[in-house]
């Protein structure tokens, strides 16, 4: 596939304090501070020495989050340019990847060489996103030339190496608190536990657990058995619903993948920048229409579920290659290893603890998880990592070491919530929702049937494995994320509503 403009999922959001451009001067450690706050002229970069290591991955801010409503008649244009903003990170990191060496020995070399022309190519297309808004009649974004900088940071990790300085440190201390509270095991007992996670996975495997030198690290990886039952089953209420809707399409046995996303860069060639497994439709690419996807064909059982279901492929990192090595989405991108074909995938639709569930409308689309969370924060970021016979310890931001015999799950939750009007918005977010505590879901929202995915894998014990990411993601297990268009048939959408809120299970 040609290397066009490729994919908009989440971007980086702003560091309000010190966001750090990290480099090792060839004189000792030096950094590059650039701040970058609501006082700071956005258009300048202030810089001073601060002691510091472990520059690791470009972060931008987020853009396609701070959109307002983009009218339908310039979707088309906004999707180009967030996919052409994704694309430009991708070079840029690829160009800081090439020239780690030089900007060891010349910190000024990154800011120069990277991270000033990734900026001007980012102004150019939020000014071309500004425009394309407003003359669709849309209200013009404010503020936009705010997110047109770039900094570099250092993996929250540390996979650089030890001594990370205080700069990074304050780096990794903001970041951490951004997700505080919204894991489960991200309790204090895991907290506790980590260095003892950390170590079970040293001398395991060695020589996996890297991916040409952008991750994943060791650190990335917990044994499964160290981190506490933190799973609860919602309790369900007297008008709830608690059927379950089975849709059986198999483990992607014919290697259906490519790296294109239709929902976030339609018409864009490796829009991903990483592979996708597609289970269900056959005819998904990023050029499939609706007309398209309801006219292909299908890998589910029931032929009435042409829906399709997708999400980052899992590659065990050995040092052997799969034939992508030198493609796109796959070594191009930085994504390397052999990939893994599930040994088992489970699709079902739940019910709603509180409340009777509504039909989804046809071609409805939703995106669960930040495929962009490591730099993004963890605010969308919606998948869980466990091991058989250990399903009631859920991990969200490391990959878990399962013990012999077990094997490896990735468990995705969708959006139960949808506005009753919208089958994508412009963030692929706002038109659906999850639900709240009590299981209701938000004020103007109706509830329909919960995709629940697991994915089994059969590989190796030990942190020798990663899903692909964006280069710049560093293959980090908070970036998982899962992809949906249903294109169930009206009778079999009708039957599982059905099914669903009588309390049956059906297949």
């Amino acid at each position: 596939m040609g290397r066009s403009i490729r994919k908009r999922p989440t971007f980086p959001r702003r560091m309000t304090m010190a966001a750090a451009a990290l480099f090792i001067g060839g004189g000792g450690l030096v950094a590059v501070n650039v701040y970058a706050s609501a006082s700071d002229d956005p258009g300048k970069a202030q810089t001073r020495a601060a002691p510091v290591s472990n520059v690791s991955t470009i972060d931008c801010p987020d853009v396609s989050n701070s959109l307002p409503d983009v009218p339908d008649s310039a979707r088309p244009e906004v999707d180009r340019e967030l996919a052409a903003i994704d694309t430009q990170i991708t070079d840029a990191y690829e160009k800081f990847a090439s020239n780690k060496d030089r900007v060891d020995r010349d910190p000024g070399y990154a800011q120069q060489a990277v991270l000033d022309p990734l900026k001007d190519k980012r102004t150019a297309s939020l000014d071309r996103i500004t425009v394309a808004v407003g003359r669709s009649g849309g209200q013009r974004p404010q503020a936009m030339q705010g997110l047109a900088p770039c900094t570099l940071r250092a993996d929250d990790n540390g996979t650089g190496g030890q001594g990370t300085g205080q700069a990074a440190g304050q780096i990794q201390g903001q970041n951490q608190q951004q997700g505080q509270g919204q894991w489960p095991g991200q309790d204090q007992n895991q907290g506790q536990n980590q260095g003892q996670n950390q170590s079970q996975g040293q001398g395991q495997n060695q020589g996996q657990g890297q991916n040409v030198g952008n991750g994943p690290s060791k650190r990335d990886f917990v044994d499964i058995r160290s981190v506490r039952p933190n799973v609860q089953a919602p309790r369900t209420q007297r008008n709830g619903s608690t059927g379950l809707f089975t849709s059986s399409c198999g483990v992607n046995q014919n290697a259906k993948r490519n790296p294109d996303n239709v929902i976030v860069a339609p018409g864009v060639s490796n829009g991903a920048h990483h592979m996708h497994d597609y289970v269900g439709n056959q005819a998904n690419d990023a050029f499939a229409s609706d007309a398209d996807l309801a006219n292909g064909g299908t890998s589910c059982r029931n032929q009435g579920d042409k829906s399709t279901y997708y999400w980052p492929v899992v590659r065990l990192q050995n040092g052997q290659n799969e034939n992508d090595a030198n493609a796109d989405g796959g070594g191009k991108d930085k994504n390397v290893g052999k990939i893994q074909t599930p040994v088992q995938v489970t699709i079902k639709f739940a019910g709603n603890p509180v409340s009777k569930v509504t039909a989804m409308p046809r071609f409805l689309r939703i995106i669960t998880g930040d495929a962009k969370a490591f730099t993004n924060g963890n605010a969308n970021a919606n998948a869980s990592w466990s091991c058989t016979g250990f399903e009631n310890r859920q991990l969200k931001d490391k990959y878990p070491i399962c013990p012999q015999g077990s094997k490896v799950v990735r468990t995705f939750n969708f959006q139960s919530c949808w506005d009753g009007k919208n089958t994508d918005s412009a963030n692929h977010r706002t038109h659906v929702a999850f639900t709240g505590r009590n299981g209701a879901c938000p004020r103007g929202f109706k509830a329909i049937p919960q995709l629940q995915q697991r994915i089994v894998y059969a590989v190796p014990p030990g942190p020798g494995f990663a899903v692909d990411s964006f280069p710049e993601q560093l293959h980090k297990p908070v970036t998982d994320h899962g992809d949906f268009i249903n294109v169930f048939s009206d009778s079999l959408m009708r039957k599982a509503v059905t099914c669903i809120n009588t309390g049956r299970s059906c297949a």
